[in-house]
């Protein structure tokens, strides 16, 4: 890999965590870090305050791992991509923007959040997930197993354009079942890394 290193011999290194793909923080890069990351897999920068090498996390245990390195069009900057150990910043958060829990699953989080919202409200009249969570977990349960069989109908069929508003159904409604039983796509994440070896 081309890398253009700066008058001072750095190049900045954006951590990103290479599941949630949120940037977790920023450092510089000099050819010995570079190399020393490709060599033990856990990120190492050039520290300018400290005058010397340092891997992250060597004294919090926060390391970051790597996944995959790509330097940019002009060759000046590098991404990494990692599985982070713990949270990322000095101070405690989960990126150096004070962000905490990055695992965020795009859109379906927003829907994660607008279901806790809404079923804390609990207005019946306006809100269809408040009503079906008034009727209780076995009323919700038997939606998604009513979603799944129209899914499934029609992954058989040949609109995919129904197959598609099915399929947004079933997993809407797996999204308030799991918050119905006390869990978060957060869970299923963990239970399906726990299988994957």
């Amino acid at each position: 890999m081309t890398i253009k290193y700066d008058s001072n011999g750095l190049v900045p290194a954006i951590i990103q965590d290479a599941v949630t793909k949120k940037v977790l923080m920023l450092g510089y890069m000099n050819a010995a870090a570079y190399e020393k990351t490709l060599e033990t897999k856990r990120v190492t920068f050039y520290s300018r305050s400290k005058q010397r090498l340092w891997t992250k996390g060597e004294e919090s245990g926060n390391i970051l791992n790597l996944v995959d390195i790509k330097n940019d069009c002009d060759n000046d900057s590098l991404l990494i991509q990692v599985h982070p150990v713990g949270p990322t910043c000095h101070t405690g958060t989960d990126t150096c923007w004070k962000e905490v829990n990055t695992s965020t699953y795009g859109f379906f989080s927003t829907l994660e959040d607008v279901i806790t919202e809404r079923v804390a409200n609990k207005d019946t009249n306006t809100s269809y997930v408040a009503s079906l969570f008034s009727k209780g977990i076995n009323k919700i349960a038997q939606k998604v197993g009513e979603e799944a069989v129209e899914t499934v109908i029609e992954a058989m069929d040949d609109n995919d354009d129904l197959f598609l508003y099915e399929s947004a159904d079933l997993l809407f409604h797996y999204l308030m079942l799991l918050q119905a039983k006390g869990f978060t796509l957060k869970d299923i994440e963990q239970e399906l890394k726990s299988r994957h070896k």
